[in-house]
């Protein structure tokens, strides 16, 4: 057999693999990735079983197969199992009295010169009254469109 990614369990590994699949308790996922790499490992006394063979025991596609033996190999046991975790939203930039401030700045008077306060003006002027250490012109248009906000 000659794979690019080989997957070489060591004893314990294999115990661990196999305590998953007994369990029962684990996702359905993990419970797949952990036969697939029981089929595919290739040390002393493993099955070492071929890509085709394993899709077919498994009922997965060979992408599948080779995702998980590239990600053992690469990253380890504990990647090829487990769900990259999710990043989740970004969290906020402007707190509630950040967000007062700047509806507060809004609805000021524009600087000299100016007919208006612009997104730019807006976001400078934050950082000049120290609310906050920088801030994109995106996170102030979008701040203002959450509270209904109107610069004109």
């Amino acid at each position: 057999m000659n794979k690019k990614y080989r997957v070489e369990l060591t004893a314990e590994q294999r115990q661990t693999l196999e305590g998953l699949i007994r369990s029962g308790t684990t996702p359905a996922r993990t419970q797949t990735h952990a036969r697939i790499l029981l089929k595919a490992d290739c040390a002393a006394g493993g099955p070492a079983w071929c890509d085709a063979a394993i899709v077919c025991a498994c009922d997965v596609s060979r992408p599948t197969v080779e995702r998980v033996r590239c990600l053992f190999a690469t990253k380890g046991l504990a990647a090829a199992l487990h769900r990259k975790q999710p990043q989740g939203p970004p969290r906020r930039k402007l707190d509630g009295s950040q967000e007062a401030q700047l509806i507060a700045v809004t609805c000021s008077s524009p600087p000299q010169g100016q007919a208006r306060w612009t997104l730019a003006l807006l976001a400078d002027k934050l950082v000049e009254l120290k609310v906050v250490d920088s801030i994109a012109r995106e996170t102030v248009r979008s701040t203002l469109k959450k509270t209904n906000l109107s610069r004109g």
